[in-house]
């Protein structure tokens, strides 16, 4: 096993050492952090209706006090697509990230809540990576052990993401657009996967795509569909008793991640909701 955490070139190491302290999350105080928040386009996001709070996403940027070990994360909290969880999917998570000396962010991304759907999560969930990125120095991480985290519909997006990246816009005259938006590895909590599905959380879908979305766009964003050798190394954990997403939503991507070559580690616990 690597001695540094998310190792994500050595799966079965990060994974299952991950696996060990997701359990210790409920037992671990937090590492508090004095975080800051950015807009992630500070010229305006595409596709922007307005210039009010909810037209400006934002990162929340928690680096830790001490002991960074040059792993990042950008974390994208749940809320079915509708609104986000941003305390215990968010906050929360960004300290108990700092406390291991990996420096998190918080993608408080555009939603139905606040009047948008597809592609704006997307936008600014890969916008979230590719800034992390391109300041890697800055924020002093390694740019390729940059991860992403999504809990839910959180979950979702993270899997979105991990499925549709590009290398970057080399003509672009913004320096985080020529940032490519793949990340290193995708930690998938409780995850919204597939659409249109006996066991899929139907509000997330239409709050993300619409309730009268056409086939080819459910498909593409039924994301064990989307899965390809490139995919990153994935961990998801799921529970038995979630009846909101069921888990079959993770074991959907995890096979597909095996049927890949994908790296990829699956837990499900029996309790928890």
């Amino acid at each position: 096993m690597s001695n540094s955490w998310l190792s994500w070139r050595k799966p079965c190491g990060w994974a299952g050492w991950f696996g060990v302290v997701i359990a210790s999350f409920f037992l671990t105080e937090s590492l508090a952090a004095e975080p800051r928040t950015e807009l992630l386009w500070p010229k305006g996001a595409p596709g922007a209706v307005g210039e009010a709070d909810k037209d400006k996403p934002t990162l929340i940027i928690y680096l830790p006090e001490s002991n960074a070990n040059g792993a990042a994360v950008v974390v994208c909290p749940g809320g079915g697509y509708g609104g986000l969880a941003m305390g215990h999917e968010g906050h929360e998570m960004a300290q108990w990230l700092n406390s291991f000396g990996v420096a998190a962010f918080i993608c408080d991304y555009r939603h139905r809540g606040k009047g948008y759907g597809h592609p704006a999560p997307m936008q600014d969930a890969q916008r979230a990576i590719r800034t992390v990125r391109a300041r890697a120095k800055e924020f002093a991480v390694d740019p390729q052990r940059i991860g992403v985290m999504g809990f839910s519909a959180g979950g979702h997006l993270a899997s979105t993401v991990t499925t549709h990246f590009d290398d970057g816009n080399t003509d672009s005259d913004d320096p985080i657009q020529r940032a490519g938006s793949r990340p290193d590895f995708s930690i998938l909590c409780y995850p919204v996967i597939a659409f249109d599905q006996p066991y899929t959380h139907m509000g997330s879908q239409r709050n993300l795509l619409g309730a009268d979305a056409p086939a080819e766009l459910i498909q593409q964003f039924s994301n064990e569909r989307q899965v390809t050798k490139e995919t990153p190394p994935v961990f998801l954990w799921h529970t038995t008793e979630d009846k909101v997403v069921p888990p079959e939503n993770s074991v959907q991507f995890y096979m597909s991640c095996v049927r890949a070559g994908v790296p990829a580690e699956l837990h499900i616990f029996e309790k928890g909701r």
